[in-house]
């Protein structure tokens, strides 16, 4: 008896969890108001070059990826004023839990759960709650030339983003923060896993292009403008990105 009791109540947990992530994806893409996203910043070192970087951080800093999806929406036909307002909230230490390399899938939904436990208790320093929140960690780049992966996650509406604390590459870390975020919102990646190559047709901006290479843009969940059948480069900025028919798709700004 008390076996069935505990099934039913496992049973019951796992239901109450599915409609609360479909009700925060439902609500997230009906895009009939601004998309409140919340940036939380944190120093992932302990170089003064990260902390000073983070310190002097405004929201003003990000308004290039506000103007970005405000500029993408329309060609999709929503024509809401602003479809995202990012929203900086005050810088923090506390590191969020570390996804390890060639982690299996029980290690994953734990490390998930951590995340959303982590999400839900970080303070938002009296600013209203933001229904998605990115956890971006800020790198020296004389520190560590390479950045760990970035991963955002549709259950939970929760992301961490892995950037560099340089201004330099401040529009870099948009598009990563702009793909990211993107990817709690429903949309997957358009690149080979192996290569990072974008996929053809809908890991290309303009896949009917003559010639097709060099491509003009870089498809956002792409993450890389194709040059030819092998070469491909990071955008500068989101002015070089904009948001393909799949991508639209996943995230409801279209039915197909």
């Amino acid at each position: 008896m008390w076996k069935q009791v505990r099934i039913l109540l496992l049973l019951l947990i796992l239901l109450f969890v599915a409609v609360r992530a479909w009700q925060d994806r439902s609500g997230a893409t009906s895009w009939k108001s601004p998309l409140w996203v919340g940036l939380f910043p944190i120093p992932a070192d302990d170089s003064p070059v990260t902390a000073r970087y983070v310190a002097a951080l405004t929201r003003e800093d990000f308004l290039d990826i506000e103007a970005f999806f405000a500029a993408q929406a329309p060609r999709f036909g929503r024509n809401v004023d602003q479809p995202v307002r990012i929203e900086l909230y005050p810088p923090s230490t506390q590191l969020p839990p570390v996804l390890e390399p060639d982690t299996g899938p029980l290690g994953v939904a734990w490390w998930s759960l951590k995340l959303r436990w982590f999400a839900a208790h970080a303070a938002t320093g009296g600013a209203v709650p933001p229904r998605i929140r990115l956890f971006v960690l800020y790198h020296d780049p004389q520190r560590l030339p390479a950045l760990p992966d970035s991963h955002g996650m549709q259950k939970g509406l929760v992301g961490v983003v892995q950037v560099f604390a340089d201004r330099a590459l401040a529009g870099s870390n948009d598009v990563v923060i702009a793909h990211e975020l993107l990817h709690t919102l429903g949309a997957t990646d358009k690149y080979a896993l192996g290569s990072g190559a974008p996929i053809f047709p809908q890991g290309f901006a303009d896949p009917d292009a003559h010639p097709l290479y060099p491509q003009a843009q870089a498809e956002i969940m792409a993450g890389r403008r194709p040059l030819s059948p092998t070469e491909f480069e990071m955008p500068s900025s989101l002015r070089d990105a904009m948001v393909g028919p799949a991508t639209a798709a996943e995230i409801r700004w279209t039915s197909h």
